[in-house]
């Protein structure tokens, strides 16, 4: 499967000879951008492995894109690219979460071990937020669940396991989850 990425950078021989570079590598440049503002719509558009981003560009730096990037859950890996190696900007590169750092001019034995490391990261890391995600989302339907089962413990005067029973039942007979069913239940008890 042939990685996609996108590249920004306002000078346009970077983004060609990065471009070139990568493309002979076997990855697919699916988009490139003068500006930050622009990454950021191709990023949305095309939905890339990776996004290398010039630090300093017009109307949207990389540095801000790559934090819009993250805010909005672009699902993508940034490598952040750039002349300054001064620590003001590695220090603000690790605040929004990029995964690597070039700094120009980029060669091709310097880029290629970058960009497989930032897309292998930037996968590790979709991993954990989505196992995360199902956790919090199980966790939270076990909350619900007791609720409702303890309000109908206390209505019904039943026991655990039979309100744990009517609930499943009714999650069965309506075609819905347990917890949307408990959160009926419990919207229900508050409207009494």
């Amino acid at each position: 499967m042939s990685r996609k990425i996108v590249i920004a950078d306002d000078e346009p021989i970077t983004r060609m000879n990065i471009a070139e570079m990568l493309e002979e590598a076997g990855y697919n440049v699916v988009g490139q951008a003068v500006d930050g503002f622009d990454a950021v719509e191709l990023c949305k558009k095309h939905h890339p492995d990776l996004v290398i981003l010039d630090v300093k560009m017009p109307l949207l730096d990389g540095l801000m894109a790559a934090k819009i990037i993250k805010e909005e859950g672009l699902r993508c890996g940034v490598i952040l690219l750039t002349a300054y190696s001064g620590k003001e900007f590695v220090d603000k590169a690790k605040e929004v979460g990029v995964l690597n750092y070039l700094v120009k001019p980029v060669t091709e034995k310097a880029i290629l071990p970058a960009v497989e490391i930032a897309i292998h990261k930037a996968e590790e890391f979709q991993k954990i937020k989505d196992e995360t995600e199902k956790i919090n989302e199980r966790l939270e339907a076990r909350i619900f669940i007791d609720r409702a089962k303890s309000s109908l413990m206390k209505r019904d005067e039943i026991n655990e396991e039979e309100a744990y029973n009517y609930i499943r039942k009714m999650s069965m007979d309506k075609r819905c989850s347990m917890k949307e069913i408990s959160r009926i239940i419990l919207l229900n008890e508050e409207t009494r």
